[in-house]
């Protein structure tokens, strides 16, 4: 359904965020195989953006992409049991995540899926809030000591301070390694495994080298090496301690290699408790980072959203944000919950239909892949006014409530809901209430970022910024 429309702030002229271009006719094969290596985000066509139901046979396969919601519910929850991660998303994600809860499927998967919910419950994630609250004064204190003036990249600083988040909340004993060296083997991981090679679209085996995926291989060796490491200090440290220091660790490290499936009683094996913190290590500080660096960019091209949100963090007392309920800051969060609209973290979810099965009143039939992209549905044009401005409107109490639940997926829906969407909403929340309370970062005149899809969404080449104190 069309929301409401909403009224920007008196006396602005918003630009338009970036994004590619619409095209007017699909790709031909040669030039779908440039566009999914280089930036998926370049294939999708004006109807994409305009129709709720697209299919056809491409160099991918049977493919329907769905922008209607109640078949987006249909796949994510009435029947997602027809509909399990096709080959391709898992041979992209596989070789660094493979069982972990991201890439599991089937039983497995629910058994972890069961197994980690306990860490990730309301409780459990308030417990971490003066955690967060001291991640966010040491990148304040940081910032704060470089001069006025000067140019950042905001999103190093975000990734940096995602990764201390992760620090102070799963790995208390610290990472055993630089945190450069985890931001440097994320990006380098993320930019590599993250492209389709036109070996993976053809349905190559995994054994055929892919061209520049090797890359990727130090990466994924640094992770390894640390990840096991991690895994180690603690288990010396628990074994030392004996019941009473497991009792006294409450870091979900620690949660999880204890974590058990309520129903069967088993634990996680040594391979799925790798692949997890490699998911909380990966994917969880790249997409909060992320969502940090373009609410940012978002708020210095538009100055008046940025005195509402200075106004409203303005009013916290000193050290607040430790006890703070993220919910107090309806500004600063409607904020966040836009930028993820504008620039969701996973820009794309695919399926593949087990069997037959209808969508929007077409046939789908077995072994089709069913593509629903949050970064589409975030910009329908059937689904909201005027989607390519920015307007935390959207988001603000008594307008939340009327988005179609299946109309923004910035964590995905259904069962397989990102498990630690609480977690990173509360993380940025706290994060940018405080960048915004101490600093002003401006935009660099004339610096248009360009988004890219590498399993997640970012600014290719990071976001500069000018620093400003306030």
């Amino acid at each position: 359904m069309l929301h409401e429309r909403s009224r920007p702030p008196a006396h602005a002229a918003p630009p338009r965020p970036p994004a590619p271009k619409p095209r007017e006719r699909p790709l031909g094969t040669l030039g779908l195989l440039r566009a999914l290596r280089t930036n998926p985000l370049l294939t999708w066509t004006r109807a994409h953006y305009e129709e709720p139901f697209l299919s056809g046979s491409t160099i991918l396969g049977d493919l329907c992409v769905v922008n209607d919601s109640a078949a987006i519910r249909h796949v994510l929850v009435d029947n997602a049991s027809n509909y399990r991660k096709d080959a391709l998303q898992l041979r992209l994600l596989g070789p660094g995540l493979a069982h972990g809860l991201l890439t599991a499927d089937g039983e497995e998967w629910r058994i972890q899926r069961r197994a980690l919910a306990p860490l990730f419950t309301p409780r459990t994630v308030a417990r971490f809030r003066p955690a967060m609250a001291d991640s966010a004064a040491w990148l304040v204190t940081r910032l704060r000591r470089q001069r006025e003036g000067r140019q950042i990249d905001i999103a190093a600083e975000f990734s940096r301070v995602t990764l201390d988040v992760l620090e102070r909340t799963i790995f208390p004993e610290g990472l055993g390694r630089d945190p450069t060296q985890f931001i440097e083997a994320v990006t380098r991981y993320f930019d590599t495994a993250g492209r389709i090679e036109p070996f993976d679209i053809l349905g190559f085996p995994d054994w055929v080298p892919r061209p520049g995926r090797g890359r990727a291989a130090p990466a994924l060796a640094f992770f390894a090496q640390a990840v096991e490491g991690i895994i180690e200090n603690r288990r010396k440290s628990l074994e030392a301690g004996g019941k009473s220091l497991q009792a006294e660790h409450s870091d979900l490290l620690t949660l999880l290699m204890g974590a058990a499936d309520p129903q069967t009683g088993r634990g996680l094996g040594e391979s799925e408790i790798r692949a997890n913190i490699l998911t909380f290590i990966g994917a969880g500080h790249e997409t909060t980072a992320n969502a940090l660096t373009w609410s940012i960019y978002l708020l210095a091209t538009h100055p008046a959203w940025r005195r509402r949100a200075e106004e409203e963090v303005d009013t916290l007392a000193e050290g607040e944000t430790a006890h703070l309920d993220p919910d107090r800051l309806p500004v600063t969060r409607a904020v966040i919950d836009e930028a993820l609209r504008l620039y969701p973290p996973a820009a794309s979810l695919s399926r593949e239909a087990i069997g037959s099965d209808r969508l929007a009143g077409h046939r789908i039939r077995a072994g089709a892949r069913v593509v629903i992209s949050p970064w589409l549905l975030h910009r329908h044009r059937r689904l909201w006014t005027d989607p390519d401005l920015f307007d935390p409107t959207r988001f603000l109490p008594g307008n939340r409530d009327r988005i179609d639940r299946y109309a923004y997926l910035p964590f995905g829906a259904g069962p397989r809901v990102c498990i630690g969407a609480s977690f990173a909403l509360q993380e940025a929340t706290i994060i940018l209430a405080e960048v915004l309370r101490h600093v002003r970062l401006d935009a660099v005149p004339g610096h248009v970022p360009e988004p890219v899809q590498r399993v997640t969404l970012r600014p290719r080449g990071g976001m500069p910024v000018i620093l400003r104190h306030r």
